[in-house]
């Protein structure tokens, strides 16, 4: 096997979503990261949008505790954000005033300068329901690639929305590929994925219950609420996809043996559970990971 560090210039690292579930592929994300494991594109969504900043970022540790610690935190939201207009979750403080210098999670955006690998980030338009994907292209500042993943990864309704160059985001994983945008990668010229999973092998998205009040909730967004209810079958499809990728030996998915937490959980001993489990499953698939990226 190929000493450590080791660069997979062919291979596409795709970051599903999935919040608070995030915290146990942030333990693989770590794991590359302190191991000197690299990729020739990076992309995610929503809360994939967060792995792909802070790898690129090359602060392991940010990687761990944007998932668990600050999760946790009572200044990331809650019953009183909410009251207070700011949402159940406050986005502008977890993705924005947060990553800035200074405060309480700051980004080394001179790290992420000097990191040319390429990579997409995907919101969806709240106006019109359709996938925009970003790039290295569309970052001038810090400031710009904060607002960028805080769109990517904006959950109606318990997220206050954002707005970029005068349009509102939303969650990225609502268009597009539905949240696993390996698609983005091909469009990108890659033919070959490490899926990092949030949900496992056998998941299948249900339909939308009570499409009415999901409309009825969302009123002020009607194409946001459209896409809401479209999602599981675009989720569904690229999960197949995804499936055949893997069996033409195309994709490696990493999905979790089990996952204990929703995408909103908030107690600090289940995240901290949960960054350990995906530590305990990265370790023992780490061989197979490594053979697959050609190390």
């Amino acid at each position: 096997m190929t000493e450590l560090p080791f660069t997979a210039s062919d291979v596409a690292l795709v970051c599903e979503g999935g919040g608070a579930r995030n915290s146990f592929t942030a333990a693989t994300v770590h794991e590359f990261m302190v191991k000197g494991v690299s990729f020739g594109w990076i992309g995610g969504v929503s809360a994939g949008a967060s792995h792909t900043m802070n790898f690129l970022g090359h602060d392991a540790e940010r990687t761990r505790e944007s998932f668990v610690e600050f999760t946790a935190s009572p200044a990331s939201g809650g019953i009183g954000s909410f009251i207070r207009g700011d949402g159940y979750f406050d986005a502008k403080y977890i993705y924005e005033t947060s990553g800035l210098p200074g405060n309480d999670l700051p980004y080394d955006f001179d790290a992420f300068l000097n990191d040319p690998t390429p990579f997409r980030i995907e919101a969806t338009n709240a106006l019109t329901g359709e996938s925009v994907r970003w790039g290295r292209e569309d970052i001038t500042d810090l400031e710009s690639l904060l607002k960028r993943v805080r769109a990517s990864s904006t959950l109606p309704v318990i997220m206050n929305t954002p707005e970029v160059d005068g349009v509102p985001y939303v969650d990225g994983a609502l268009s597009g590929s539905g949240g696993i945008p390996v698609d983005a990668a091909e469009a990108d010229g890659f033919g070959k994925f490490l899926v990092l999973c949030t949900r496992p092998r056998d998941y299948v998205r249900p339909e939308v219950k009570y499409p009415a009040v999901i409309r009825r909730m969302l009123g002020k967004y009607p194409a946001v609420a459209e896409a809401v209810l479209a999602r599981p079958a675009l989720y569904n499809a690229t999960k197949q996809r995804l499936l055949e990728l893997e069996k033409q030996g195309r994709a490696l998915p990493f999905f979790p043996d089990e996952m204990r937490i929703s995408n909103t959980e908030r107690n600090l001993d289940k995240l901290k559970a949960s960054y350990y489990d995906g530590l305990v499953q990265t370790d023992r698939q780490w061989n197979r990971i490594m053979e697959f990226l050609g190390a």
